[in-house]
């Protein structure tokens, strides 16, 4: 692959990525007017090989950590092969 093909290829993922974040806010806005509900959600920070998990209930806490250990772990995983393959 040349670096024409590898920029293209960036620029068409980000802006997809764009249209599908406006579209999903659009849905969300039509399909949630008038209504009214309990909002639930976590997040994490991955600092190194370090998860920082947050969250706004325990099932969301579980979740986004048992998600985040499994992104360190396939990272570490990745790393280690691709130090293993460039020998």
């Amino acid at each position: 692959m040349n670096t024409q093909t590898l920029y293209s290829l960036g620029a068409t993922l980000a802006f997809a990525g764009m249209l599908i974040m406006i579209i999903a806010t659009g849905l969300l806005l039509i399909s949630k007017s008038g209504k009214t509900g309990k909002a639930r959600g976590g997040g994490a920070i991955i600092i190194g090989p370090i998860p920082i998990v947050f969250g706004t209930d325990k099932q969301s806490l579980k979740t986004v950590l048992l998600l985040s250990i499994v992104l360190t772990t396939l990272l570490i995983v990745l790393v280690i092969m691709l130090h293993l393959l460039s020998k």
